[in-house]
């Protein structure tokens, strides 16, 4: 029967919009908790709460806007500016190994070097030659998946895929980019996430305007996310959160990037240090 149940408990959908990416996260983490479902997981230990659980779309305005950082994000400048080169750059794509039980993708090998039947496709190179010729395109995307493989693996990759269309306006053009996620933990990883792909949208952007003579601005981005959660594990770490946000003023809550530029050297710093010793630690 394809009736109406009497009682029915749905995943909520929840949108945040607004100006900047720090005040987009720490308002998606904010409706999460709210207006989140209590749902279990598959990473849960038996004395853990429920998951507060949602489907996320988030529409920031001006991804490049400052302030650009929230002070609040788990994890070091450092490690954010790392995370960064990692998806942009490929600095760990070296790392994947498989074969010796070692890392299976990165982001960025999944983007700029996707390996099906034997070649290697650059679908970022694909973005921006499509666009740069059609501009209004709708076939200007990158995928991550590959059925034959991340299903059997213990952590398959969160990012799904990236979508880009150009819009022109008073003759500016702007790259528009979505990006698709099937699962995301929403204080620890999305902010890193965000920042990194934004960081990507602006590459995009740039690669599109040396192509066409034209600048292309960076445009809006909006993020999906069919399941973006807070882990009961962490609980007392997001009441913590809460107090800041009770505390302090956004101003008090957020930096401009030139703040960070020191520690984010220090982070490059770090990468060479690992090309030379081959420690190694993964990001969100």
């Amino acid at each position: 029967m394809g009736g109406m149940d009497s009682v029915r408990i749905d995943i909520p959908v929840l949108l945040v919009r607004g100006r900047t990416l720090p005040e987009v996260w720490e308002n998606s983490v904010l409706a999460t908790w709210r207006e989140g479902i209590a749902i279990r997981t598959e990473y849960d230990k038996p004395e853990d709460p429920p998951s507060r659980d949602c489907t996320m779309i988030m529409i920031i305005e001006q991804p490049l806007a400052e302030p650009r950082i929230h002070r609040c994000f788990p994890g070091g400048l450092e490690d954010l500016e790392i995370y960064r080169l990692e998806v942009v750059e490929g600095v760990h794509d070296h790392w994947i190994a498989p074969e010796e039980g070692k890392w299976t993708y990165t982001y960025h090998e999944r983007l700029f070097s996707y390996s099906t039947e034997g070649e290697k496709i650059d679908q970022i190179a694909y973005i921006i030659e499509k666009l740069s010729q059609v501009p209004y395109s709708r076939r200007a995307q990158a995928i991550t998946w590959k059925p034959g493989m991340d299903p059997k693996t213990d952590d398959p990759p969160c990012l799904q895929r990236i979508w880009c269309r150009l819009t022109e306006e008073e003759g500016k053009f702007y790259l528009n980019m979505n990006t698709h996620w099937r699962s995301r933990d929403a204080f620890k990883a999305a902010f890193m996430n965000i920042f990194a792909l934004t960081d990507l949208q602006r590459l995009i952007a740039e690669r599109i305007s040396v192509k066409i003579g034209k600048e292309v601005f960076v445009g809006r981005y909006v993020d999906i996310s069919d399941s973006y959660h807070i882990y009961g594990s962490y609980f007392k770490e997001i009441e913590g959160f809460l107090k800041t946000l009770e505390q302090r003023t956004f101003e008090e809550r957020t930096w401009a990037t030139d703040f960070a530029k020191p520690f984010f050297e220090l982070g490059r710093k770090r990468i060479e240090e690992e090309k030379r010793t081959g420690v190694k630690g993964r990001f969100v």
